[in-house]
């Protein structure tokens, strides 16, 4: 045998040594935690056969506590390039099987490579986190790679597109890597995010609680809002990621991929011609105005579980990726409160950052007063969605469908925030409030005059109701550029977008804005 088939074989043995991370035994304890193991996990999201491996036999270099008796190839955590649906992507996933995956020096500089080459290439870093943190036997070291990962996934932001997908325990600093990406995907009972753990939490503050209720999926996706999307199997967490890769382009200079569209651009919906109930004051759902306007009536929501009173997602018209904000009158009369604006605001920035146009379907009706609200910064969080619209520089399509008061119709994509198009229903209602409220401030001195108060305030709310509860004044003053029929809103759309295809504008030259947090 010559020596150059003996290297062949010590290669092809140290490749199989290294697949099999932190070996057999750990790869079945993986498994019956009910979770796959890191190559698993890539092979199931990318093109088969696509992967390409970077850095399979790098070692650590810590000798403290007995590491140096723990060496494995690649070093608990698996990366490289590959294509999903033949696009390029980088990829990379912790393996827990190898020291748990916790971080250590070089795994972060296996983990910055791939950063940077998807910053080089203008392709979108994949991260499948499952972690048991900094590994503690390198110390500083440790610390040092999670910074250098924080400060590219910094860089990157608004360049390439960043997905996390956090498929086991993410603590302490390393939970602040999915926090600076674009989305995060959590898996249902099996992860988990927080700073501190149950324990020191139970330690500082005598508070007793498990990890699924301090940071679990259902806690992330429906209060703090911190995760985007939740899966309850792996190959479900998977197909969500390919979905949302195929709406959104690969860097910031490339539109979204277009799809052919089989879909009448002038299909007509009669069903929106009599979706808004009669009386004002009561509830439709949204998401059966936008199923009649969308390509196939398909819609990927985003945050769909976190501030139902708003809907954010992307569509398709005429095979052409959009962003659609949505007030959700169904759920709190689809009023703007702290948790709403700043989901709506995140989402505009994102498609803003990446050449995705902007539908707002608006119907709202103002913002949640109360303390709670107040106290709670519903000013800042308001202000972050106004910045949010006045900075978007993409094509902006507005249409009011029926209330739209006050500062709320600032917020939601106004004329004055440059929105491009704005169309409105006749049934829509442009005022700086309600017809009752508006009636109970002008007229409450002289209702006290009157032998009869209810009906002069009854009188002069029909007054005001014919004067302000219309889209014509607005549309009188240029506010609004058409009045529509309902059924023919896909149409407008679909024509808007094509119009606005050339679309150039520039913001102030500045480093960056000061945006309200």
């Amino acid at each position: 045998m010559s020596k150059q088939v003996e290297k062949i074989k010590e290669l092809i043995a140290k490749r199989d040594k290294a697949r099999l991370g932190g070996g057999e035994a750990a790869i079945e304890k993986q498994h019956a935690r009910g979770k796959y193991t890191a190559r698993e996990r890539i092979d199931m999201l990318v093109d088969e056969g696509s992967f390409e491996e970077y850095d399979m036999f790098k070692l650590h270099r810590c000798h403290n506590f007995g590491m140096d008796k723990k060496q494995y190839l690649g070093d608990g955590v698996v990366a490289g390039s590959a294509t999903i649906d033949g696009r390029l992507v980088y990829v990379y996933a912790q393996d827990f099987t190898v020291n748990g995956g916790s971080l250590s020096e070089t795994m972060s500089q296996k983990i910055c490579k791939v950063m940077d080459m998807a910053m080089t290439m203008g392709a979108p870093v994949i991260c499948m986190n499952d972690s048991g943190g900094a590994r503690i036997q390198e110390g500083i070291c440790a610390l040092a790679g999670y910074g250098e990962i924080f400060e590219r996934n910094i860089l990157a932001s608004g360049v390439i597109p960043q997905i996390s997908g956090i498929f086991g325990p993410c603590a302490g600093g390393a939970v602040y890597s999915p926090a600076l990406t674009d989305f995060i995907l959590m898996m249902e009972n099996t992860s988990y995010m927080f700073l501190t753990g149950p324990k020191v939490v139970k330690t500082v503050t005598g508070e007793d609680i498990d990890s699924e209720h301090l940071g679990g999926a259902s806690v992330h996706a429906t209060k703090s809002g911190v995760t985007h999307f939740t899966a309850k199997t792996e190959e479900e967490a998977m197909q969500l990621i390919k979905t949302l890769l195929s709406y959104i382009p690969s860097n910031n200079t490339e539109e979204a991929p277009r799809v052919e569209c089989t879909d009448p651009i002038d299909r007509k919906e009669d069903l929106l011609n009599d979706i808004l109930p009669d009386d004002p004051n009561k509830a439709y759902d949204m998401y059966k105005v936008i199923g009649a306007i969308t390509d196939n009536g398909e819609f990927f929501e985003v945050q769909p579980k976190f501030a139902k009173n708003i809907i954010t997602g992307f569509a398709r018209f005429n095979g052409q990726s959009v962003g659609i904000v949505a007030n959700q009158p169904a759920c709190y009369a689809g009023v703007l409160d702290t948790n709403a604006s700043r989901k709506a605001a995140r989402f505009v920035r994102f498609c803003d950052a990446f050449n995705i146009p902007i539908v707002s379907l608006v119907d709202v009706p103002g913002f949640l007063p109360g303390t709670g609200q107040e106290y709670n910064a519903v000013i800042l969080h308001g202000a972050q969605l106004l910045y949010a619209y006045g900075e978007a520089t993409v094509p902006k399509i507005t249409i009011t469908l029926r209330k739209s008061y006050g500062g709320s119709h600032i917020v939601m994509g106004c004329k004055q925030l440059r929105a491009d198009l704005n169309f409105a229903w006749p049934s829509s209602e442009i005022a700086v409030m309600g017809a009752s409220g508006a009636v109970a401030v002008l007229c409450a001195k002289e209702a006290k005059k009157q032998e009869n108060p209810q009906a002069f305030l009854a009188e002069k709310e029909e007054e005001y109701t014919e004067m302000f509860a219309n889209p014509y004044q607005a549309a009188q003053y240029g506010y609004i550029d058409d009045v529509i029929e309902p059924r023919n809103t896909r149409f407008r759309i679909c024509r808007g977008l094509a119009q606005l295809a050339t679309k150039r504008q520039s913001l102030p030259a500045k480093k960056h804005g000061c945006m309200p947090m």
